[in-house]
């Protein structure tokens, strides 16, 4: 009974270290990725459609996404994702965004970009070591407002949703040639280093640290 006892005590431990080990820059963006989907849900008119988000396997958050990234960066943006496990969000993990053919296209000096993930095989693909958007996963603009009845049918059958917010203006956008992955440094900064981000969004063990608490409510559309 001691070394269970034990055990879980040095797990708990563990969990609070690696937290601790989150540097400001990762906490803020978690805090960031929050508030886009809080001021998103916040209108509804304008809100991505709430049968889209109830089907999403997962959801991917990249807050202020800034044209300077793609330069100074490794032309990367970063965000959160989190995927539903029986009707409840897993664990978020730290992803990576890759610039496309969008990169350029955008008049605005920083964007907010959110992505539904509308299938396992999508899903899937997101878990790997990396993934082309467009090319090894179907992508497209994702419809806005309270009614899912004006997707095309190419969006239906989309793997991936895409969103954009700039200067307040929330629309769906193609991010065709654009690469997702995995950002293990900050992963392992959250969790461990021993720790596999398809095993914290897919399996049933890791807990949210209590420092995503703000990025979890807002997946649960809390106040």
């Amino acid at each position: 009974m001691r070394s269970v006892m034990g055990a879980l005590v040095l797990g708990l431990a563990a969990i609070n270290v690696q937290a601790a080990d989150l540097s400001t820059r990762e906490a803020n963006r978690i805090q960031e990725a929050a508030t886009v989907l809080q001021e998103i849900h916040s209108v509804p008119d304008k809100d991505i459609p709430r049968e889209l988000w109830d089907r999403a396997e997962c959801v991917i958050v990249v807050p202020g996404l800034k044209k300077a990234a793609f330069i100074i960066g490794g032309e990367y943006g970063k965000g959160l994702m989190s995927c539903r496990r029986a009707g409840v969000w897993s664990a978020p993990i730290f992803m990576q965004v890759g610039k496309g053919s969008w990169g350029l296209q955008i008049g605005a000096q920083s964007i907010d970009l959110v992505m539904l993930v509308m299938n396992a095989n999508g899903m899937e693909k997101m878990l790997r070591n990396k993934v082309s958007l467009g090319a090894e996963a179907s992508i497209a603009a994702g419809p806005v407002g309270r009614d899912a009845r004006a997707a095309t049918d190419a969006q239906m059958k989309a793997e991936i949703l895409s969103y954009s917010r700039t200067q307040g203006l929330f629309a769906g956008i193609n991010l065709s040639g654009g690469v997702v992955r995995a950002d293990e440094d900050d992963n392992a900064d959250l969790y461990g280093k021993t720790i596999a981000a398809k095993d914290v969004v897919m399996g049933d063990t890791i807990k949210a640290p209590s420092v995503t608490d703000v990025f979890m409510a807002a997946l649960r559309r809390e106040k």
